[in-house]
C-alpha cells in the first residue's frame, strides 16, 4: 500500500501480503476460505503455537527481514514468537511530545482522520461506517458526532504497544466480541471490518482535549488485545497495552470542538493516503 510520510512524501508500494489479500477478499473461493481463518477457533489453534517454545524458530527470520536494531528493546532473549512480538522498547529509543497543548499519537502506525458527521456517519476509504455500529451504543455515539475519528493501522511490522495520549482518568475497558479480519484496506473495501472484528473500548477523560474515546481493533490470524488494569488516573505516554501477533488498529474519536487535527493528516486523508507517525509524536492541537 502506499502512503506519505509527515513531509508529504509518498513512499510504500503494493507488496506480496496485498496482492495475496486482493485476491482472497475479491475472489469466492478466497473468501471461502477468509471464513475459515477469521473464526476464533482458528485464531486461538495459531495462538497457542505462537505462544508455544517452538515457535521461536521464527524469530531470527523476522529480525533479519525486518533489519531491526534490537538494541532499542529491553529484552533479547525470548520464550515465544508472540513473546518477541510485545518485546518492549527502551525509554531511549522514542520520544513522548510533553506539551500539553499537543494531541500525540498513541502507537507506531499509518494515520487516517474521517471527520464525523453529525448524523454520526463517517467514510474509512470506501466504506460508510456510523459510531453508534462501532461503538453498539447510540446514547455514546451521539458526543462525537462533529469531531473526528483518527484510525492507527499497525503493521505487523510496527512496534505493537499504545499508550495514553494526554494525563486524565480512564474508565473500566468494554469489550466487543467478534471476527478476527486483516485490518488492511483492501479487505475494508470489501467488508466492514470495524463493526465486525473483536474490539475493546474505554474513555480517557482528557486534561486537554474532553471525552477521548480510545478503541483496540483485534485483526487476522490472533490480535489479541492485553489492556492494562481499568478505571485510573493516567498519564501522557503511559502504556495502555498491546496487542498480540498480527496487524491490529488503534481508534480514537475526539469531541467536536476539542481539537485541531494538522492539516497535513486532514488533506493526506481527503485524498485516500496514510500517513506515517511515530508513538508520541504531535498529530493537532488543543482548540482554543
Amino acid at each position: 500500500m502506499k502512503y506519505k510520510n509527515r513531509n508529504g512524501e509518498l513512499i510504500g508500494a503494493v507488496d506480496r501480503q496485498d496482492l495475496i489479500l486482493r485476491r482472497l477478499y475479491s475472489h469466492f473461493a478466497g473468501r471461502m476460505l477468509v471464513k475459515i481463518l477469521i473464526c476464533p477457533s482458528i485464531s486461538r489453534i495459531a495462538g497457542r503455537f505462537l505462544d508455544s517454545r517452538l515457535s521461536r524458530i521464527l524469530i531470527p527470520g523476522d529480525i533479519r527481514k525486518g533489519r531491526r536494531d534490537m538494541r532499542e528493546y529491553e529484552k533479547q532473549s525470548f520464550s515465544s514468537y508472540n513473546d518477541y512480538f510485545c518485546r518492549k522498547r527502551i525509554a531511549e529509543a522514542y520520544q513522548i511530545d510533553r506539551e500539553p497543548s499537543h494531541l500525540i499519537s498513541p502507537c507506531d502506525s499509518l494515520l487516517s482522520v474521517y471527520p464525523i458527521e453529525e448524523n454520526r456517519h463517517f467514510n474509512i476509504k470506501h466504506t460508510r461506517y456510523t459510531a453508534d455500529t462501532l461503538l453498539r451504543s447510540r446514547k455514546l455515539a451521539k458526543r462525537y458526532a462533529g469531531g473526528y475519528a483518527c484510525i492507527f493501522r499497525l503493521t505487523v511490522e510496527d512496534y505493537h504497544r499504545y499508550c495514553y495520549v494526554d494525563d486524565g482518568a480512564t474508565t473500566s475497558i468494554r469489550r466487543i466480541d467478534g471476527v478476527l479480519h486483516t485490518v488492511n484496506p483492501i479487505a475494508n473495501d470489501i467488508t466492514p471490518i470495524y463493526k465486525e472484528n473483536t474490539r475493546e473500548y474505554s474513555i480517557l477523560r482528557s486534561k486537554n482535549f474532553g471525552n477521548i474515546l480510545m478503541m483496540e481493533v483485534g485483526a487476522l490470524l490472533v490480535g489479541r488485545i492485553v489492556n492494562r488494569s481499568g478505571a485510573s488516573a493516567v498519564k501522557r505516554g503511559q502504556e495502555k497495552g498491546h496487542f498480540e501477533f498480527g496487524g491490529s488498529t488503534v481508534i480514537l474519536l475526539l469531541e467536536p470542538g476539542k481539537v485541531r487535527m494538522d492539516r497535513d493528516l486532514l488533506k493526506n486523508s481527503r485524498q485516500g493516503f496514510e500517513t506515517r507517525v511515530r508513538m508520541g509524536e504531535k498529530i493537532g492541537v488543543k482548540s482554543v
